[in-house]
């Protein structure tokens, strides 16, 4: 498929992982502390950061497989779309974590919650609003199976 955006990477992570297999399906059930490693152009954008508890992460999964749109996870009885999931092996292989904001280093800063492997592109930083990205009744009808 031809390329329709282009990205600029804006640092990376710093994790305990070294391949996808080593990393935790889910960054919450991990409590490994990572650094979030910013570009020094970008720092500037760190401004305020320091005052948020948590924050979204976007990053790319460059070792994931961009080839499957429909996927059967061991965890589920049948298969599902990629859209349904949140599985790295999609189109674009863009990743989102919630991760707690735990110090701010001169390059970046540390967090808990991620579940990629050391030297992941970071592509994104967003602070999590509770009041407005905490959804109580959200479902995933399927899951709930």
């Amino acid at each position: 498929m031809p390329v329709e955006a282009g990205l600029v990477f804006i640092g990376h992570l710093e994790t305990p992982w070294e391949t996808p297999q080593d990393c935790p399906r889910n960054g919450r059930a991990s409590d490994a502390i990572c650094h979030v490693h910013v570009k020094e152009p970008f720092r500037e954008g760190l401004a305020s950061v320091e005052t948020c508890s948590h924050l979204y992460l976007l990053y790319w999964m460059h070792h994931a497989r961009r080839d499957l749109i429909v996927q059967a996870p061991s965890f589920a009885d049948s298969p599902h779309g990629s859209f349904a999931l949140r599985s790295p092996i999609r189109p674009n292989p863009v990743a989102l974590s919630v991760v707690e904001l735990l110090a701010m280093r001169p390059d970046g800063f540390d967090v808990r919650g991620l579940d990629c492997v050391n030297g992941t592109p970071l592509v994104d930083i967003k602070p999590y609003f509770a009041g407005t990205d905490s959804i109580p009744h959200a479902r995933v009808g399927w899951r709930e199976g």
